[in-house]
């Protein structure tokens, strides 16, 4: 029992060590609780992915520290977390993707969306087209990601910006920083 209590105290004072400098409350809370309910354990931990300085320069997506973390649970790598913002027509969205160990999509969500229209890319049925894809994949709202009507500022970025991620995730395999 003690030792529960225990991991749990690491874990949010590891979140709150972690998260409390970069990302807002709000969207911390929402970020576990994607977390928990995808690897099924309150017990995780996260490290944030550190990338040397030449790396990260030439990556397409920048990994600060506060943005990109490896999970782990009683030191068995489980996965990786992306947490992000990305412009819809007015202001930024929150979202995050969560990656297998081996570097595959295998859950994404719209945490935040803060417009009136085009918030239907957090639909789960959009969002399953992320689904398996890796470091060598490459995505287009033109060629291999369904449009929305009413919601293409939206799909335009966050298709971009998943397009980037999985580019720097590939150059991170490459450069044998994951």
């Amino acid at each position: 029992m003690w030792f529960c209590k225990q991991v749990s105290f690491s874990l949010v004072l590891l979140s709150f060590l972690i998260f409390g400098f970069g990302i807002p409350k709000e969207i911390e809370k929402r970020v576990n609780k994607e977390i928990e309910k995808t690897f099924e354990s309150s017990a995780i931990e996260l490290y944030p992915v550190v990338v040397p300085e030449e790396i990260n320069r030439l990556l397409p997506t920048k990994i600060t520290g506060a943005n990109f973390f490896t999970l782990s649970e009683q030191s068995e790598l489980l996965g990786y977390v992306f947490v992000d913002k990305a412009p819809s027509k007015t202001a930024q969205f929150d979202y995050l993707v969560i990656f297998d160990q081996d570097l595959k999509v295998i859950h994404s969500k719209v945490l935040v969306y803060r417009e009136e229209y085009g918030g239907e890319i957090g639909s789960k049925r959009w969002l399953k087209q992320f689904l398996g894809k890796t470091g060598n994949d490459r995505v287009s709202y033109e060629i291999n990601i369904d449009a929305i009507a009413g919601a293409t500022i939206s799909v335009r970025s966050m298709t971009l910006a998943m397009d980037k991620l999985f580019q720097t995730i590939g150059q991170l395999q490459k450069n044998k920083v994951l």
